[in-house]
Order: C-alpha cells, then structure tokens, then sequence
C-alpha cells in the first residue's frame, strides 16, 4: 500500500536560508510571501514574544490561501547585551553590529508558527553565539564581501561569517535562519510520520 505524499507546507518567508533548511530536511513546500509589516522590538520589550509574534503575523497573513494545508511563519533576531541588532541598512551599520558582537556572546532568537485551520502552535528558540576577537582588518574584510546585506546582526554563519564565530550553543540551523529542531518537533507531534519524523 502506497503512502499518500505529504501535503506542502506553505511557508510564508522571503528568506532563501529557510527555503534550503526545508529542502534540507526532506520537508516538501511552497512559498508564499508573508503580508505582515513586522514590529521591531522597542526598547526594553522582550525580543522571545517581538519574534513569536511577528511568526504568528506572518503566518496568519498567507492563511486564507493554504486550503487547509499547515502554514509555517518564523521570525529571528539577534540580540547582544539586551539590544536587538536587526538588519543593517549600510556597510558603516553593519560594521558598527559586528564590532558590538566582536569578542561576545550574543543570541539568535526565532519565532516559529505552525497553524491549520484547527490549531495554532507558537514556540521559539534560542541559540548562543560567541565571536572572537575582530581587529579592524577582520571587519574591513568581512564588510568587503557584502554578505552582510539582508542579514540580521550582519553576518551569515553559513558563509564566510563562519570564521567570525568561536562557539555555537544550541541549534545551528537557528543561526542560518530556521529553528529545524523545534520545527521537527512539531511535525513529529502534530503529523506523525506524515513528513517522516515522529
């Protein structure tokens, strides 16, 4: 007896980093841009709830579409000292992120949302990260390459941002831009076996 195929999940996410993670995991998809202006975190709010939230917007943003299959919004940002970073808007930004990570930990925090039309599931992760030490010629390299750009806290651990980083503690794959162990999860609890887990 044949098994059916999964149904896509349909992930609401410009993001190319999410779109391979899934591609990654076997998890079969369809993208559908998310129509949610996102909230910045403010000043002293809590960036787990800023994440969970703007995940929960995108995703509900692309439900009247998804004709009952589950729909996938996430949301992450890096957070040093207290301070969201966000996406720097030019090279000089970008360089002030990275020397405010240089020689500390900061963490990726992402917000993830599972919903259908019978349930919602919003959760998030945490991933610590430690930068080496970076002296002005390791900045000036880094900013040459552009893969700064479009990326939260300035760096790309996937790329060459990999030899900024000393330590990862927690779920690298949160770091590139999708919490797949706790998506994992939630697959395995809410579809078992249907997209191979649980």
């Amino acid at each position: 007896m044949s098994v059916p195929p999964a149904p896509p999940l349909l992930l609401a996410s410009r993001s190319p980093q999410r779109r391979a993670i899934l591609e990654q995991l076997g998890v079969p998809f369809e993208v559908v841009l998310p129509q949610f202006d996102e909230a910045g975190a403010d000043a002293g709010s809590d960036p787990k709830s800023t994440v969970r939230e703007n995940a929960r917007g995108k995703a509900r943003s692309v439900a009247s579409v998804a004709a009952g299959r589950p729909v996938l919004g996430v949301d992450t940002e890096v957070v040093v000292e207290g301070r969201v970073l966000g996406t720097p808007g030019n090279a000089s930004e970008a360089e002030a992120m990275l020397e405010a990570l240089a020689g500390r930990t900061h963490e990726v925090v992402s917000g993830l949302c599972l919903l259908t039309p019978g349930w919602e599931e919003v959760e998030h992760e945490v991933t610590r990260v430690s930068f080496r030490e970076l002296d002005a010629r390791d900045l000036a390299r880094y900013i040459g390459t552009g893969e700064w750009e479009g990326r939260a806290g300035a760096y790309a651990v996937q790329g060459r941002g990999a030899a900024l980083v000393e330590r990862i503690e927690g779920d690298y794959l949160n770091v590139v831009g999708l919490p797949a162990a706790l998506l994992v999860l939630l697959l395995a609890a809410r579809f078992p076996g249907v997209y191979g887990f649980g």
